[in-house]
């Protein structure tokens, strides 16, 4: 095994110590993890993003299925319109996205580039969202459980596409719309959102078996140390204050996301 293939294996317990420690945002570095220490192909690593993120979130939302911190209701509602966009991106869309997507006489902007591009701005909005201050969001809301069902779909819709397209999870969109849109407890919003990304992640995988050659046991053995790290991640959290931590993975994830921009750009 290279010295990558170490690192990129040993990333994947990292992912999975990120989803158990903050209940997301480790999904996010899948795709990097996956392209420049696994030498996966861009196109390729976004499918199997979808099995690794969907497979370690539902081994994570059983724990908060157990402690009474997910809200079905929530879920469904939020979950059908993002299962029907993510199959249909993976199934319809991604395949026939050209390559390249865009050309001049100049300038040749590949699928692949295009993919991490995209990407790479996703990670920025998210390590936007985990580094701002929410003290007076901290999802402690008081009376019940309200839903505000035309932008609960909405947004189910936009994590969707956001998931077909790049493999990412979605979680630090899903958490804060639960809070806001559905008024859930942050630690149920945690929860709800670690099902709904399993269950998206999964099926919108589906699409993929008829369109790419899946390696099994590479992907079994990557996901099972993802699994590996939520479970060292739920215990570690126990002991460190989750706000921190999302604060400081926030200022992690901002810099690979810059740094793919670079390397995708300039370098």
């Amino acid at each position: 095994m290279t010295p990558l293939q170490l690192a990129g294996f040993s990333a994947s317990i990292f992912i999975g110590v990120s989803l158990g420690l903050i209940g997301g945002g480790g999904s996010i570095l899948t795709l990097p993890v996956l392209v420049y220490l696994l030498g996966v192909s861009p196109v390729m690593s976004t499918a199997y993003s979808l099995f690794i993120v969907g497979a370690t979130s539902l081994v994570g939302s059983v724990n908060y299925m157990r402690q009474k911190q997910v809200n079905y209701q929530a879920a469904l509602l939020f979950a059908i319109p993002s299962f029907l966009a993510v199959f249909l991106i993976r199934k319809y869309i991604v395949p026939v996205i050209p390559d390249p997507v865009f050309a001049t006489d100049t300038f040749s902007l590949g699928k692949n580039m295009a993919i991490m591009v995209f990407f790479a701005l996703i990670m920025l909005a998210a390590s936007a969202s985990m580094i701002r201050d929410k003290k007076n969001k901290s999802g402690d809301v008081d009376g019940p459980v309200q839903f505000n069902l035309p932008l609960i779909v909405l947004e189910g819709l936009l994590v969707g596409c956001l998931t077909g397209l790049v493999g990412a999870g979605g979680g630090f969109l899903i958490i804060p719309a639960l809070v806001l849109l559905a008024r859930l407890p942050m630690k149920m919003a945690v929860g709800t959102s670690l099902l709904i990304i399993a269950a998206k992640s999964l099926i919108g995988f589906l699409g993929d078996l008829s369109n790419e050659i899946i390696d099994w046991p590479f992907l079994l053995e990557f996901t099972a140390l993802s699994i590996a790290g939520i479970f060292l991640g739920t215990y570690v959290a126990r002991f460190v204050p989750s706000q921190h931590l999302k604060k400081a993975f926030g200022y992690f994830v901002l810099v690979m996301g810059l740094y793919i921009i670079a390397k995708e750009t300039i370098l």
